[in-house]
């Protein structure tokens, strides 16, 4: 059982909705992601995501975007995230870690090799936006035979094809994307959510997280009554940006904290 699949059984286990974190490897600062990648554990998390500082992502908003740029005038790349990831290793055995990002660093450095290489510094999965599910076969089967999840994302307009597909290839959870648009742009229709979520079910039967527009407790507690867990992303790097990387790492711990309570009070 990997890590992943062990942390949403544990949360079946005990009724609870899971909390997925993200923030960009790299930001506000190299030297604050693994104290960044702790204290969204302290706060809470239940499995974090990792984002590959990518020159052109495509699915993110300004607020990622923005960490992104931040991450790149650093020179952040794919080498130092495994490197974050090593080094949270070594005093968190158990907490999930995705690498999320895109393809092109990927086939860079070949996709045998990220195996490799995620594989050897503790990762356990990766969401990779442009790599749909029909050409992922061969990934897929690579990332699985190295006891990696390959998790992909749906969204409002994936047909009932695609979500067979994703059923067919994916691994670890689905990542249900709430909003037409990019990330942190709008607010959610739980009661579409809901909807879509049940239709999603019919065919997947990993756990399945909600994100992209997740911007408070309230409408975190909305979404986990009809999700698997929670992902919040871009209001977590708005708080990074409100306080300064000085304040980061316990405004980031606060802010996560108030999201699991929320959850745990459902």
């Amino acid at each position: 059982m990997s890590r992943i699949e062990h942390t949403f059984a544990a949360l079946r286990a005990h009724n609870k909705t899971g909390l997925v974190t993200f923030i960009t490897a790299g930001d506000p600062g190299p030297d604050l992601t693994v104290p960044l990648m702790h204290a969204l554990v302290a706060g809470g998390a239940d499995v974090l995501e990792l984002g590959v500082p990518f020159s052109d992502p495509m699915a993110e908003g300004p607020v990622i975007q923005r960490a992104c740029e931040r991450a790149l005038k650093f020179g952040v790349g794919l080498k130092d995230v495994f490197n974050y990831v090593r080094e949270f290793r070594q005093t968190d055995p158990d907490t999930p870690v995705v690498l999320m990002g895109y393809a092109n660093p990927i086939e860079r450095i070949g996709p045998d090799n990220f195996i490799r290489l995620a594989k050897e510094a503790g990762a356990d999965g990766a969401i990779v936006v442009d790599y749909p599910p029909e050409e992922c076969e061969a990934f897929a089967d690579a990332m699985r035979a190295n006891d990696l999840d390959l998790i992909f994302l749906l969204a409002p307009t994936s047909t009932e094809e695609r979500i067979r597909q994703v059923a067919r290839y994916g691994s670890g959870f689905s990542y249900y994307v709430s909003l037409k648009g990019v990330t942190g742009a709008g607010s959610i229709d739980t009661d579409d959510v809901a909807r879509r979520v049940a239709a999603i079910r019919e065919h997947v039967s990993l756990p399945i997280g909600v994100g992209f527009g997740i911007r408070d407790a309230a409408t975190a507690k909305a979404v986990a009554s009809v999700a698997d867990a929670v992902v919040i992303g871009s209001r977590i790097i708005q708080e990074i940006e409100n306080v300064g990387p000085q304040a980061a790492v316990p405004a980031v711990q606060a802010f996560v904290a108030g999201i699991r309570t929320a959850l745990d009070s459902q």
